[in-house]
């Protein structure tokens, strides 16, 4: 594998993927619908950037056209409401894949690896969910060859994530945190573990193991929800390194909490949508952490060893830096 397609390479996830894979020597293109968005990108010394319209069938097949694997990390959480979801889950989740698998096929690309999510199922409590499981239905579906390795995380944790980091910042400026499904499971999954996982189904030794496979990744300690937000206080130094109190709301106030939220300026902090997804815990089945030997990760990072490190240093400039990303500049 030299010549791959990331999709959704620009982002959190994405750029991890593209970094390493340029590092392993293989050529990597990035499509874009914001070329200014994946900048960051140009420094790689074998990437290339494109900026396309992502959802023109000839443009993706041409996209693809003689390329060794389609990688697809391209997800959104928050979107137009919907049954099952609504138009911005069925285009990023549904139709983007279904057409990339199309496009693989149509041009002899045998090789696709899929990032889904913990929890994806056609009949979820959640638009996201739901449209996660379909989203991986398209791609098994497509016959002629396509050879797919489909990646679950639970949630996913790293230096600009925006989970940890966006609830370290919030207990910078409130007395308490107010929070729905707070006793909901999650097994934190490190950014950089996860991108391994991508890689060594690529070009590891054992890659050809993750052929017709699906993951279920999760990191070594598993947290409730309520224990991971005030851990990110603790671990950034909030109140003296006490971090703030974390209060549960019963369910009605949890949904008209998320209702207000959806309307936040630049963008919505939680929706109803998340807390439906919270229904489900986000812990691989069975065990603690979910990698293969074929997955490249011997030892799954956990939060607590990481965390820390760039959380207690995230001061007034990480704020600002996080505004301009959540506004995309």
């Amino acid at each position: 594998m030299q010549d791959i397609v990331v999709f959704g390479g620009s982002g959190f996830i994405g750029t991890q993927v593209v970094a390493r894979l340029s590092a392993a020597g293989c050529r990597v293109l990035v499509p874009t619908r914001r070329r200014e968005r994946a900048k960051h990108l140009l420094p790689l010394p074998t990437v290339d950037l494109v900026q396309i319209d992502t959802f023109d069938s000839a443009t993706l097949r041409r996209l693809v056209h003689g390329r060794d694997a389609v990688v697809n990390l391209v997800g959104i959480l928050h979107g137009r409401r919907g049954r099952p979801y609504g138009a911005d889950f069925a285009r990023a989740h549904v139709r983007l894949p279904q057409k990339l698998a199309e496009a693989c096929a149509a041009t002899g690309v045998r090789r696709f690896v899929h990032m889904s999510a913990l929890g994806a199922d056609s009949h979820g409590p959640s638009m996201y969910l739901r449209s996660k499981g379909d989203g991986e239905a398209a791609v098994r579906a497509e016959e002629a060859g396509l050879r797919w390795t489909i990646l679950r995380p639970s949630v996913v944790f790293g230096e600009d994530d925006d989970f940890l980091n966006l609830f370290a910042r919030l207990q910078r400026h409130v007395p308490v945190v107010l929070l729905g499904a707070a006793s909901q499971r999650f097994a934190p999954v490190y950014v950089g573990d996860l991108a391994q996982a991508v890689v060594s189904s690529l070009i590891g030794p054992r890659a050809p193991a993750t052929l017709g496979r699906i993951y279920e990744l999760g990191g070594p300690q598993v947290f409730t929800l309520r224990e991971l937000v005030h851990k990110a206080g603790v671990w950034a130094g909030v109140n003296q390194g006490r971090g703030r109190p974390v209060l549960g709301l019963p369910h009605p106030l949890a949904v008209a909490l998320a209702t207000l939220l959806e309307f936040a300026p630049g963008g919505p902090l939680m929706s109803r949508d998340n807390l439906d997804s919270m229904r489900v815990a986000s812990v691989p089945d069975g065990k603690l952490a979910g990698f293969a030997p074929e997955l490249g990760v011997a030892h799954p990072a956990s939060a607590e060893a990481l965390a820390p490190a760039w959380l207690r240093h995230l001061g007034p400039q990480a704020e600002y830096s996080a505004l301009r990303s959540h506004a995309g500049r």
